[in-house]
């Protein structure tokens, strides 16, 4: 199933407004409490792989004086976003050009010790749960510090990127970032995921370290953007908005014209197969419910130990 979660309504305003999902062959073969910190990284750790992996120029290569993230210069220019193969669903469409400011991007997803920053000044909540999908203790021990944080809703990335000077990219700068400006399916190009480009197909079972994957490495030199966890993108979800947004600089629907919470995730995670790590795939989750009292988990909206994400910037 390509959705991570799937909402009833979601399923009859998609029947009532898209265009039926081009067939595609068969197939190959919530929130909980908070939980109080009791362990935390002495150091953070600089990316494993930059200087394997980077394929910009030095110029185009900054550190984040907040966190130590390595993020990476996208330059202005058009791409092709959207579904281009026998798998496109009727959310990755119409595939089309769109132009995108210059942006900076994470070189790699937040990592828990990273993420432990911000919860130590006060600004960012700790994670929901402070375990992994398979390990027990995660968040908070040293072993882990440099994986990515998950059990972060929506809410919680914002106020990460936000902390760290920097933003959720959008849905379209995500794309680019991950595809550069031809039409591969992968960051890598058109060969499937396997062992040695990108942490899916649960062959590890669980979350890697950042940047174990230098195959992996997209056109522009960003790491992990498929497999490993799915990424929180800026963008509410609504399945027709390839077929009403700019052309230029998309944001994603204003707040008035979505009838949901839900916010978009890519990049899918380390269970996923090569069909739901297409970078066209969109998936959501519900995101921050602003009517809702902040003692309510809606009003944070929801997390997984599936999810994760990095952030962008614009200078």
């Amino acid at each position: 199933m390509k959705k991570y979660f799937t909402l009833s309504f979601i399923l009859l305003f998609i029947a009532a407004c898209q265009a039926t999902p081009t067939a595609a062959p068969t197939l190959p073969a919530a929130e909980t409490p908070q939980a109080t910190v009791t362990t935390a990284p002495t150091e953070i750790l600089p990316p494993p792989t930059v200087a394997a992996t980077a394929t910009s120029a030095p110029e185009t290569i900054k550190i984040s004086a907040n966190d130590g993230m390595t993020q990476l210069f996208v330059p202005a220019g058009t791409f092709f976003m959207g579904g281009m193969d026998v798998y496109r669903e009727s959310d990755e469409l119409p595939a089309r050009e769109v132009k995108l400011d210059a942006f900076w991007i994470d070189q790699v997803e937040v990592t828990n010790g990273m993420y432990n920053l911000c919860v130590q000044a006060g600004t960012c909540r700790p994670p929901a749960k402070l375990s992994s999908d398979n390990r027990d203790v995660y968040f908070g021990n040293p072993e882990f510090q440099d994986y990515p944080v998950v059990h972060v809703a929506w809410y919680d990335a914002n106020a990460y990127c936000q902390w760290a000077g920097r933003r959720l990219p959008t849905e379209a700068e995500w794309e680019r970032a991950a595809r550069g400006d031809d039409k591969r399916n992968f960051p890598w190009g058109d060969e499937p995921p396997n062992q040695f480009n990108s942490n899916s197909i649960n062959l590890v079972g669980d979350t890697t370290r950042v940047g174990s994957y230098a195959e992996g490495a997209s056109p522009f030199g960003a790491l992990d953007m498929a497999g490993n966890v799915w990424e929180w993108v800026a963008d509410r979800y609504r399945p027709d908005y390839y077929g009403k947004a700019p052309s230029e600089n998309p944001t994603g629907p204003a707040d008035n014209e979505v009838f949901s919470t839900l916010r978009v995730i890519r990049g899918g995670s380390f269970q996923d197969d090569w069909v739901i790590l297409r970078l066209a795939n969109r998936s959501f989750l519900e995101g921050p419910n602003p009517s809702a009292q902040p003692t309510d988990g809606a009003y944070y909206g929801k997390s997984s130990a599936k999810i994760g994400f990095r952030c962008a910037d614009d200078n």
